[in-house]
Order: C-alpha cells, then sequence, then structure tokens
C-alpha cells in the first residue's frame, strides 16, 4: 500500500459477486472529496489479506437522505466483483475472485496504474476498439481470436452506432489480417462505402447464385405458392413431383458419371430448367387422369414464369448452365483474398419473396464450406438484422433459414465458422443463437423486453452493468464475454466520415429548406423502381 491510495469506505456486506460497501468521509490528505466524483459504472479495489478484489460501481445510495448535513450521512455503493491480483506488485490481473473481501475490509479507488493493469493488453492477439469510460486514456481491446472463435453480437437501439461499431471491429482486425475471409449480409446496402476497395460488393446486379445450388427446402420455398389460401393437399402433390423430378434432372445433366448414383435432391450439382420442364411433360403424358396433371402444371408454370421476371435473373437467368460451384465459393469466400478481405452481399436489390431462400442458402453454404474444407479458411459471417431471418415467432421467418444460423452458432467453432449477430431487437430473435455469442456489445437499449433478454444470456457477474443501458450515450456500449479483459463500459473509436456506414438519418430539417429536384428526377427513380435497378 502507498501513500497515494485513498480509502473511501469499507465493506459492510458480501452476497455472490454482489458487494456492499459504506463510504467514509474522505481523508483530509486527499484534496477534493474523492467521494463525490464516484460515478456509476466506474472501478474500485478492496484489499484482502491475500488479494487485490476489483469491483464495478453497480449503485449508489443515500437511505436516510438529511436535508442539512450531508456529512453525517450513510452513503452506500453496491458493487459487481470481476476480478483480482495478488498483492505482489506487477502481478497480473485475473478474472473471477477467489479471496472474497470479509467484513470491515477497506475500499479503496482506483489508480491510473489499477486501472492499466486491468485493461491491460491480453498477451493474444488484440485490436483495439475503443477506450474505457473510467478513463478516456486508457484504450479498449478486442482478443481477435476469443471474439470470432466463440461468437459475438452487436446490440442496441435504431441510431445508437450498431452499424459503426460493426465497421469498426471489422476494419480493425482487417488492419491487421489482411487476408482475413468475413462474409457480410447488408440488407440496406449500408457498408459499401465503410470499406471501398477492400471489399468485393456482391448485389443481384454482378452475382451468380444459380437455383440448383438450392436445396430442397430452398426450392419448394422459391417453386411454390404458400400462401394461407393453398390448400396442404396441393402442396404434397407438388412436393412429391418435384422430389422426385430434381434428381432425375440432375443424373441426366451428369450423363453416364459413375458418382450421379449418389445425387440426391440436395446435392449441390448443376441441372437445367429445360431437362426438368421435359421430364414434367414425360410423367404428364403417362398420367392417365388428366386431371392429375394439375401439379405439374403449376410448377411449370412458376419455372416460366421465374424465367421471365428479371429480378430473379441472378438465381434463374442465362441461356446455359454450368457447374461454375468453384467460382461461386472463390467470390463468396474471397479464395483467394486478392486484396479484398470482406465480401459484403447487398441484399438491398433481392426481391422480397425470395430474400430469406437466399439467406439461408449463404448462411448454410458458410457451414458446408466449412465443413467440408476441414477448417483449412477460417470464414466469419456477419448477420446485419438478424432478427428479420432467424425471428422468434415461429409464424415468421424461413424455417431453414433459422436452422442455418442455429448450427452455426452451436457447431460453427469446431469448424472455423465465426457468427456475428446484429440486431436493434433481441427478444424477437429466436432463442438459443444469441446464447451462443459469447462476446456481446450492448449499446443503447431502451426497450424493456430487449433488456430483461439480454440479461438472461449473460453470466451473473456481467448483468449488474446491463442496468447502464438506457443511459448510454451514442457510440458507447457495455462489452461482456470472452473477447474482452473483463465486463466494460467502453467508448468506440470514431470512424472517419469517408469510412463510416451509410446509416445515418436523413436530415429533415435541411432537406426542406431547398426546392425538390426536378421532373428529370423522378423520370429516373420512376425507371429505376419499374425495371428494379439500384
Amino acid at each position: 500500500m502507498t501513500g497515494s491510495e485513498i480509502r473511501i469506505g469499507r465493506v459492510v456486506s458480501v452476497t455472490g459477486s454482489q458487494v456492499v460497501a459504506l463510504l467514509e468521509k474522505p481523508q483530509e490528505t486527499s484534496g477534493p472529496s474523492r467521494v463525490a466524483s464516484l460515478q456509476m459504472g466506474q472501478l474500485i479495489k478492496m484489499l484482502t489479506p491475500s488479494a487485490t478484489v476489483f469491483g464495478m460501481v453497480t449503485g449508489m445510495s443515500i437511505p436516510l437522505p438529511s436535508p442539512n448535513d450531508e456529512d453525517s450521512e450513510m452513503k452506500i455503493i453496491e458493487l459487481e466483483m470481476l476480478g483480482e491480483s495478488s498483492l505482489k506488485r506487477g502481478s497480473p490481473f485475473k478474472r473471477g475472485v477467489s479471496a472474497y473481501p470479509g467484513l470491515g475490509d477497506p475500499v479503496y479507488q482506483t489508480t491510473l496504474e489499477d486501472l492499466r493493469q486491468v485493461y491491460a493488453r491480453p498477451a493474444v492477439s488484440t485490436v483495439r476498439i475503443g477506450t474505457i469510460h473510467q478513463d478516456h486514456s486508457i484504450p479498449a481491446y478486442v482478443a481477435i481470436d476469443d471474439l470470432l472463435g466463440k461468437h459475438f453480437a452487436v446490440l442496441g437501439t435504431t441510431g445508437s452506432g450498431k452499424s459503426c461499431a460493426v465497421t469498426l471491429i471489422l476494419q480493425s482486425i482487417l488492419s491487421k489480417h489482411e487476408n482475413g475471409h468475413i462474409v457480410l449480409l447488408d440488407p440496406h446496402n449500408e457498408y459499401s462505402q465503410a470499406f471501398g476497395e477492400s471489399a468485393q460488393v456482391l448485389s443481384p446486379s454482378n452475382l451468380r447464385l444459380p437455383y440448383w445450388l438450392l436445396n430442397f427446402e430452398e426450392i419448394l420455398e422459391v417453386l411454390l405458392e404458400t400462401g394461407a389460401d393453398t390448400p396442404d393437399s396441393q402442396h404434397a402433390a407438388e412436393i412429391s413431383v418435384l422430389s422426385e423430378l430434381i434428381p432425375a434432372a440432375k443424373r441426366k445433366y451428369m450423363g453416364q458419371d459413375e458418382e450421379s448414383k449418389f445425387v440426391t435432391v440436395d446435392t449441390p450439382v448443376p441441372y437445367q430448367i429445360g431437362d426438368l420442364v421435359g421430364l414434367i411433360d414425360e410423367a404428364m403424358g403417362r398420367l392417365d387422369n388428366p386431371e392429375n396433371s394439375v401439379p405439374y402444371i403449376r410448377i411449370k408454370s412458376r419455372l416460366n414464369t421465374l424465367r421471365m421476371d428479371s429480378r430473379f435473373a441472378f438465381m434463374f437467368g442465362g441461356l446455359t448452365v454450368r457447374d461454375n460451384m468453384t467460382e461461386i465459393l472463390s467470390r463468396i469466400f474471397r479464395i483467394p483474398v486478392a486484396g479484398k478481405p470482406i465480401t459484403i452481399m447487398d441484399l438491398s436489390g433481392v426481391p422480397s419473396e425470395i430474400l430469406n431462400v437466399v439467406v439461408s442458402v449463404l448462411c448454410r453454404m458458410t457451414f458446408d464450406f466449412a465443413l467440408w474444407s476441414d477448417r483449412a479458411v477460417p470464414v466469419t459471417l456477419i448477420c446485419e438484422e438478424a432478427h428479420r431471418y432467424a425471428p422468434r415467432d415461429t409464424r415468421l421467418g424461413f424455417e431453414p433459414t433459422k436452422k442455418a444460423l442455429a448450427r452455426i452458432a452451436k457447431e460453427g467453432r469446431k469448424y472455423g465458422v465465426s457468427l456475428g449477430m446484429v440486431t436493434q431487437r433481441p427478444s424477437e430473435l429466436a432463442p438459443g443463437i444469441l446464447s451462443q455469442c459469447n462476446t456481446i456489445f450492448a449499446l443503447r437499449m431502451s426497450n424493456q423486453n430487449d433488456q430483461e433478454f439480454v440479461r438472461s444470456t449473460l453470466s451473473e457477474s456481467a448483468v449488474g452493468l446491463l442496468d447502464f443501458l438506457p443511459s448510454l450515450r451514442n457510440g458507447e456500449a457495455i462489452g461482456v464475454g470472452e473477447g474482452v479483459s473483463i465486463p466494460m463500459r467502453l467508448a468506440f473509436d470514431r470512424i472517419p466520415d469517408e469510412r463510416r456506414p451509410m446509416s445515418g438519418t436523413a436530415s429533415f430539417s435541411s432537406a426542406w429548406k431547398a426546392e425538390a429536384d426536378s421532373p428529370e428526377f423522378l423520370e429516373e427513380v420512376v425507371k429505376r423502381w419499374r425495371f428494379q435497378r439500384k
């Protein structure tokens, strides 16, 4: 103990990971009152016979306030214990507590040296993402392997800075690991500007995701009319037809290849729509009752509609079919990287009818690629607006998409697939997925249901920090989990304007001061609207 240590109180209660301390009048030699400077989220320390225990202030109160004599008031602080270091000078900070403070043990304010010890850069591969709230001179780091290898989530209400936080984390990682492999699902075309030349941007205008890559559940979602008025018997008949004829079309494309006998309805093998239509016609010709031809006619009609609709050209376009699966995997997963370690999948132009199917294909392919490549190329999948693709409500979304994301969340770590979930409504996310994210950055969150849902996924030692969620400023977050040294309140570093995502709120006050654009502007809007060209 040095003379610069400032005692502020003593321990009066210890329960589990929580400590209650009674504040004392500050020492006369300490200058201005340090007790008054205590703030929520501040780190303090308690001395035990064998260790220095660090805790975070999670509550402050005056049980019996006095209208006059402030010095005589009883002042209580509630603390959440985070970790400890031995009394030996220079000992490293360790998470968890082995030597609990006892009743009457002194409580001290932390020094700058203490903070540097607790928030020290881990002895593993790390990147800086911001600064500690208690002292902005101390950087906040994330451990890359723990962050990515065990999944992470960025949560927060609209406008709290989620997109900027995601951008900063990824930019920081790629600045030191330029041969990364990141796939970012971008439903609003926000991130293209942020990554510039380091990103491969794929959209329906330059993406080829052929129909034959879809598994059976996915192709059924595209080909079948799934409205509430469609009878199950109609679906059953069409499913039966497709389950028989799609494998036949695949085997026909492969010819007499010995491997064709291993082809199933889910095997990602090319086949021609013309061959499938031909097989449908042959099957219809063998029917005894013309009324039984209705399922075949419906399938043919839907296929023709998809082939003629330019919005589906990225999936059903092209006069010829070729086996370009290697090329597709190369573009999506950046193999070779060629200076573009991140693929941004711009989903804003994907027809809403098949958006969930496209996301399902991408998620499933990410896992399957990792599985069959024997972890040779670890891949990170970032799912923006995750609650849209894996909703809690079983009546919403597309079940195969949920299953694909859930499989990555539960098994991806074993095969080198990392998952990053980004959402403003965590309470609407399918249960089980968020709980698999071992690092969480929670930005401002005012919805009570969302707060409770996040609280239910965290360990007891981090729950106290979530009380700060409604009062966080833009760009601030509570970081907890394996990717950070200890649970912390941090401020993300500011990103230069030219590298920020296009996620800002429209400025109505500025835009409404000037006259609207000319009629030529509307003509261009109508043209893009009609032909679905962004």
